[in-house]
């Protein structure tokens, strides 16, 4: 296999990074998930070909748990042998996270939010990914059963001890997550971001105030599924293909796909066309418009895919007409 030599180019849009919060880092306006493919059915050589072609488009951030795959822990162990055969070298390039808080492995300890579930996690994702540290570790969801304490102590923990640089906090209520950024500021540990999903057809987490509390509070956002499982393409918008992820997965059912969603669908498709773009850069466009949104985590079978999303960076703010057009 020829070696890979990143390109030279990567850094050229200088506006393509926005500021995390407060804090020294900068991330770009577009990340890469490994959520749903980079399982052990996937093809490698693909898996490896879009990790570098995201990386040459200046894509720094690539966003794992300790649970994508399928099977759990696949997703970190196939990025660990890329990062082994060919990205080691942009290393210190490189802003790579990962999460702990559901179900990983049998038993009392694989799951949740306990101090012993975290450092286990950790210490295993590690191991997969062939890493020292990771970036950014995010508690991966709110425990309603285990201490708040407990859990954000193992984050201060963690950082402390060398195994991430910082630590972030993901899909937690309101209050929690006030309670929680207070914390961590107080051991000198501060959150970095917020992960929660926010997108044309989920608008909670602007709608509570939760968007606007971790922007005042000087965290930056990173939002989760922005096109909400494939829904915001244009996949969906004249039936359901055989090969798409309602028709394999249980995380998106098709009952999901009533006649009033499609016909929201299809008007959001309208609006983009009027505007020259497609659903998805729209929809991407719409999510990165909010004050407060560092980034996007998008997820891609093939460079095309990627190639598409990335095109909301470059494209027109939507206008207050096209928003209220939206929000109808």
């Amino acid at each position: 296999m020829e070696k890979y030599v990143a390109s030279p180019s990567r850094y050229a849009a200088e506006d393509f990074y926005q500021r995390c919060g407060k804090s020294g880092i900068l991330l770009p306006k577009v990340s890469l998930g490994l959520w749903k493919n980079f399982g052990e059915a996937a093809d490698f050589e693909e898996n490896r070909s879009l990790l570098h072609y995201a990386f040459d488009q200046g894509i720094t951030h690539f966003d794992l748990a300790n649970n994508y795959g399928p099977p759990p822990g696949a997703a970190e162990e196939r990025f660990g042998r890329v990062l082994a055969s060919s990205l080691a070298p942009y290393r210190d390039e490189l802003f790579i996270s990962t999460k702990a808080g559901y179900e990983m492995w049998d038993g009392p300890y694989g799951n949740w939010g306990s101090r012993k579930s975290l450092m286990s996690s950790l210490d295993q994702s590690l191991r997969r990914m062939r890493l020292e540290y990771v970036d950014l570790f995010y508690i991966h969801r709110y425990d309603p059963v285990t201490p708040l304490d407990e859990t954000l102590q193992a984050l201060v923990d963690i950082v402390r001890a060398g195994k991430a640089l910082y630590v972030g906090i993901s899909r937690w209520p309101i209050e929690a997550t006030r309670y929680g950024l207070q914390y961590l500021r107080e051991r000198d540990v501060p959150c970095l971001c917020f992960q929660g999903r926010l997108n044309l057809l989920d608008r909670e987490v602007a709608d509570s105030g939760l968007l606007d509390m971790v922007h005042a509070e000087g965290i930056g956002f990173v939002s989760f599924s922005p096109l909400a499982q494939g829904l915001l393409t244009d996949k969906y918008l004249h039936g359901i293909p055989a090969d798409s992820r309602m028709r394999r997965e249980a995380s998106l059912p098709e009952s999901v796909l009533t006649p009033e969603l499609l016909a929201r669908l299809q008007g959001y498709n309208a609006l983009a066309q009027e505007r020259g773009e497609t659903l998805a850069q729209m929809a991407l466009r719409w999510v990165l418009q909010h004050q407060g949104v560092t980034s996007v985590i998008v997820g891609a079978k093939n460079q095309a895919q990627l190639a598409d999303s990335l095109k909301c960076v470059h494209g027109a703010p939507l206008t207050d007409e096209e928003m209220r057009r939206i929000d109808i």
